[in-house]
């Protein structure tokens, strides 16, 4: 028997993410946090980006945290720095594990001439490529044999080093991947999994069918997708208070979006290219659980640009998320510059 499809709005649909992304109200601080912060991992490609995300979530967020012995850097989806619960390191990286034979056997080669070299110790990844005659960059496919991880700071040349492999079996990490996914990203679909993970088509659409009597069909305003069903009763509950801002750094999950999915967070198409820049993104400004705007940073100041006029309110609230940002190694007080 089939199930008839759920209607969500996209008020509901956007205030299920914001309430899973933990962007309402921030977490108290603490590893569990961090860890639920991180349930579909944090862009960290744009230099301390992860830091920021983890800001927006967690209460007490220090310029160290992200360093904080519970979270580990590797290369996540689409091969981009990422930060993730050490625990999770399984999911992140076996779950990408390529599905043809020969991806897989490039990882696996990868990362055996990895260890052998590397043999318990660290080195930049320069220095790894030029030893194995590798361009850097290709050692990034050995990331999803979950056996390397790294360590970059957004000044040098990422450090890498190998750990035992995980004694877990990869399709179980391929469904987890999907069922984070679907958790943070939902309502989703089998194609958007798979750009989002860096993952083949035919694995994302595998996935979802291997999930699928733990799924609920429904119909939203860009199309039709899926939502995990122990997730519907959030979808329909009432939404509570949103936070009065929050300043999310380029590559925040909240709008690590593509496709209809970016036409659903931002309505406005002049609005969508000033988000999602052809080059480097900007952050995204969050006022009352909308994007209202975009930011950047240059050392001590933070220009806003907001796309309508916002309260006083509003503009001290975006002011003194600004000024809370725990950016490491600045001298003085963060400048907050309207650029209205």
């Amino acid at each position: 028997m089939t199930r008839s499809r759920l209607d969500l709005t996209r008020t509901q649909i956007l205030a299920f993410r914001r309430h899973v992304g933990a962007l309402d109200q921030r977490l108290p601080r603490g590893r569990r946090s961090l860890r639920r912060a991180a349930w579909a991992g944090l862009q960290d490609s744009m230099p301390r980006a992860a830091l920021l995300s983890i800001h927006a979530r967690v209460e007490g967020t220090e310029p160290s945290t992200w360093e904080d012995p519970s979270l580990v850097q590797l290369w996540g989806p689409r091969y981009g720095a990422y930060v993730v619960a050490a625990r999770d390191l399984t999911v992140f990286s076996l779950g990408r594990l390529p599905d043809d034979a020969k991806g897989r056997r490039v990882a696996e080669d990868q990362a055996a001439r990895l260890h052998a070299l590397l043999g318990g110790t660290r080195m930049t990844y320069g220095e790894a490529g030029r030893a194995l005659g590798e361009h850097p960059n290709r050692l990034r496919y050995a990331a999803p044999t979950g056996t390397v991880l790294i360590r970059w700071d957004g000044a040098r040349q990422p450090t890498i080093w190998t750990v035992p492999p995980p004694g877990v079996d990869p399709n179980e990490a391929r469904l987890e991947l999907a069922r984070r996914y679907l958790h943070v990203f939902g309502p989703a679909t089998p194609e958007a999994f798979a750009g989002w993970a860096g993952i083949s088509a035919r694995g994302g659409v595998a996935a979802f069918d291997a999930l699928r009597r733990s799924l609920t069909p429904v119909r939203t305003p860009v199309g039709d997708a899926w939502i995990l069903t122990p997730d519907e009763a959030t979808f329909r509950a009432t939404p509570g208070p949103t936070a009065s801002a929050r300043l999310l750094p380029s590559g925040d999950a909240h709008f690590l979006l593509q496709g209809d999915d970016r036409e659903l967070l931002v309505p406005d198409a002049d609005r969508r290219r000033a988000l999602w820049t052809p080059r480097v993104w900007p952050g995204g400004i969050l006022v009352a659980g909308e994007v209202v705007g975009t930011w950047r940073r240059a050392e001590a100041t933070v220009t806003v640009q907001a796309w309508r006029r916002l309260s006083r309110a509003a503009r001290d609230a975006v002011e003194a998320e600004a000024e809370s940002l725990p950016l490491p190694g600045l001298a003085g007080r963060i400048i907050v510059r309207w650029d209205d």
